[in-house]
């Protein structure tokens, strides 16, 4: 298996041993999931999907961020507890995930469930010599930190306007440089907070993550991720905390979702334009929204239109047709074992090229042209032919 590590900036070969631990940034629950998350999880359903079949095992962690400054503030608007909000809508969100048949995580854990291990990992970033305290807060030294950058490869520049749009603040006067972030805020009236031994308080964002991974993985993960635009600040943050403090490689590869857009623009919450995954079930099967997802390159940026739908709408019904050929009004299956083992052979081959998925679906595609059963080759992508 080959696939695109981020870190290195090119496709390298993906050595695997029996277990393979891989994280992905979850939700933060203040919202429904739109195509943008359901891309990035198909991506990671599809490449555990192929190492099962490969005989590995697959430990996939999946956060949910449900206390953070964006699920404090819909809260508000909405008149609502912060945990009840949370609650409602990861509900929505695994009902989503599960119509499309995506593999359940391995664990799902809340940042909330993780306030001792964060007290924990901050206490040892600022033993280290990693992190201080001014204004109230916690903040990590990224001056300290070696290589900090180096994962997302942008410039300083460019990391400080991120850090702006992000809300990372670099403008605060506490903060030794612009790029340190906060490890533990202060509490602020109106809002949830711990005790801690630097004061009342609640974690910041990056360092939710990097308490969680450690928790649930161990010092190194084989495979990281999420949508790309968490590679900075989020991700590059993940990583300079947690090697700071456990002084050992944090992850093998980064692996990246790129950004689907919408209306000339990259769908986010931002902008509100999203398309939703549950308006979309309302007209659509499940198994057509995933083959549309799956017809694009996790890596090449795209654009979501109606199309998309109908295009897969089509692929469905010849691979469903294929599965069950009729021939002189008698339900035939061209289930030959040589031609099933050459299909399976090309989508896996496929798949091991840097996740191609377009590839592999086109592969599908033209065995069930030719009448050859395709149930198997479906299954491996995660599609039921037997769902209407």
């Amino acid at each position: 298996m080959r696939l695109y590590d981020t870190a290195q900036g090119e496709v390298v070969d993906f050595e695997v041993g029996e277990v393979v631990r891989m994280y992905v940034c979850g939700i933060t629950p203040y919202d429904a999931t739109h195509l943008g998350h359901a891309a990035t999880y198909l991506s990671y359903d599809i490449l555990q999907r192929r190492l099962r079949d490969m005989g590995k095992q697959t430990r996939c962690v999946r956060n949910i961020t449900d206390v953070d400054d964006d699920i404090l503030a819909a809260a508000e608007r909405r008149g609502v507890h912060y945990l009840d909000l949370a609650f409602a809508e990861t509900a929505r969100f695994d009902d989503d995930m599960a119509a499309l048949n995506m593999l359940s995580p391995m664990s799902e854990p809340r940042a909330t469930s993780a306030i001792p291990d964060i007290r924990g990992f901050i206490s040892k970033a600022l033993d280290g010599g990693y992190a201080y305290q001014a204004a109230g807060n916690v903040y990590f030294d990224t001056t300290a930190s070696d290589g900090f950058g180096t994962l997302s490869g942008y410039d300083r520049e460019h990391m400080i306007e991120l850090a702006r749009q992000w809300r990372d603040d670099p403008d605060d006067p506490a903060k030794k440089d612009p790029l340190d972030f906060v490890l533990w805020q202060g509490a602020k009236e109106g809002e949830p907070f711990w005790e801690s031994r630097w004061g009342k308080g609640r974690p910041g964002w990056h360092v939710e993550c990097s308490a969680l991974a450690l928790r649930e993985l161990g010092p190194t993960i084989d495979i990281h991720g999420g949508g790309v635009d968490l590679l900075y600040p989020h991700h590059e943050c993940e990583r300079a905390q947690s090697m700071a403090v456990t002084q050992k490689p944090f992850v093998r590869l980064w692996m990246y979702q790129a950004l689907v857009h919408f209306d000339g623009h990259k769908m986010s919450k931002s902008r509100g334009n999203l398309v939703f995954v549950h308006e979309l079930r309302e007209r659509h099967e499940p198994m057509v929204i995933r083959l549309a997802l799956m017809s694009q390159h996790y890596r090449t940026p795209w654009t979501w239109h109606e199309g998309l739908l109908s295009a897969a709408l089509q692929r469905l019904e010849l691979w469903r047709n294929a599965a069950d050929v009729v021939v002189d009004d008698v339900v035939v299956n061209n289930g030959s074992s040589e031609l099933v083992t050459e299909l399976m052979k090309g989508v896996r081959a496929h798949l091991d090229d840097d996740l191609d998925t377009p590839a592999a679906l086109k592969t599908v595609d033209a065995a069930a042209e030719s009448g050859i059963d395709v149930t198997a080759a479906a299954d491996l992508l995660g599609v039921k032919l037997d769902v209407l």
